[in-house]
């Protein structure tokens, strides 16, 4: 088990445990750890100081992180460019056509989507290409959409989620935060969950009314379009069909890939907190107190006991102690094995930079 060198044990670095002097040492209590200050002082993008949700669209806007605005420059520089280019061979592509324009985004979608109906198709080897491109692209943007923009949206219906849970109790911003974060992956899937079942509901019905299509073959479009499976049998053909599935088509299919990302790591949450518990309940043995010993003086501190349980749990693996320890050497500039402030002033000083 490699050592990690300090000048100082880490018990200093991470939790203070006072002792009377000259008595007998009282039962240990653990002063709480002050968070680190936060990047920005608000509690999170979905709520104000006072608790209460943004009611404002351009406050939302504002506050949307630079990646998710980045996943929407890209959507809309691939639709823009994709109904430009399958505007222009409109007439090299065959099938059920309503509106040129609108024919071309609804071509975009689908493509994108991977779902294919087949109602709209290319018939030259130039549009066939044209829409091999596309789809390569479309998946890559899918995939951001996935990452960015899901994610997003359902973290936003968290907050919302759990103050309908808690009912009538009142609750600050900062308790729900909290609940948000232990249950997140629970949340997250319930969210998404609702969401979907809100989508199939409005799909099915959009096609029965607008689209006349019996209600089993409704149901049976909307299942094969969220899943991409497309058979191409009955689909979107009137104007206003196209116009809703513009919409509809991206946000089910990215729905139902979300959700099914949320349940396998929901999977995989339990299987962890399986592991803690294992972890936790198991007795410590000599070996395991010779790896808790980092600074190799023979006992084992708090702060060693919290790495070693961390180590453990996956949290954290020795790589990260090493990498920690060095950044606390090098900011220890009076080799006490102690940080002050004359320390971090001297640490930023340019002859003791990295």
């Amino acid at each position: 088990m490699a050592e990690v060198n300090a000048k100082g044990p880490p018990a200093e670095a991470l939790i203070d445990i006072p002792l009377a002097p000259n008595k007998k040492a009282p039962k240990r209590r653990y002063r709480r750890i002050r968070s680190a200050p936060a990047a920005d002082s608000d509690l999170g993008p979905h709520h104000q100081h006072d608790g209460s949700l943004p009611t404002n669209f351009e406050v939302i806007l504002k506050k949307l992180h630079p990646s998710l605005r980045l996943v929407a420059i890209f959507l809309f520089v691939y639709l823009g460019v994709g109904t430009l280019c399958f505007y222009l061979v409109r007439h090299q592509i065959k099938g059920k056509k309503t509106n040129g324009v609108l024919d071309a985004v609804y071509f975009c979608i689908v493509t994108m989507t991977t779902v294919g109906y087949g109602d709209l198709v290319p018939t030259t080897p130039a549009t066939k290409l044209l829409a091999c491109a596309f789809v390569f692209t479309g998946m890559a943007t899918v995939g951001l959409l996935l990452s960015k923009s899901a994610d997003y949206l359902v973290e936003r219906q968290e907050i919302l989620l759990v103050k309908a849970i808690r009912g009538n109790q009142k609750a600050n911003a900062l308790a729900i935060t909290q609940e948000c974060e232990t249950k997140r992956i629970k949340y997250k899937c319930l969210t998404v969950l609702v969401i979907l079942l809100v989508l199939i509901i409005v799909g099915t019905t959009f096609l029965k009314v607008v689209e006349k299509l019996s209600f089993v073959d409704s149901f049976y479009c909307v299942c094969s379009t969220i899943t991409t499976l497309g058979y191409g049998d009955v689909s979107f053909t009137t104007k206003g069909g196209r116009v809703f599935a513009i919409f509809w088509v991206l946000a089910g299919t990215v729905c139902v890939a979300q959700f099914f990302l949320y349940i396998a790591e929901l999977s995989t949450e339990k299987r962890r907190k399986s592991l803690v518990k294992w972890v936790l309940n198991r007795q410590m043995t000599k070996l395991d107190l010779e790896a808790a010993d980092f600074d190799g003086d023979g006992v084992v501190d708090a702060a060693e006991f919290v790495l070693f349980k961390l180590r453990e749990v996956g949290k954290i693996n020795q790589e990260d102690i090493k990498l920690v320890m060095e950044e606390f050497e090098h900011l220890d500039v009076d080799q006490t094995g102690t940080l002050s402030a004359s320390d971090i002033t001297l640490a930023q000083l340019p002859e003791n930079g990295k």
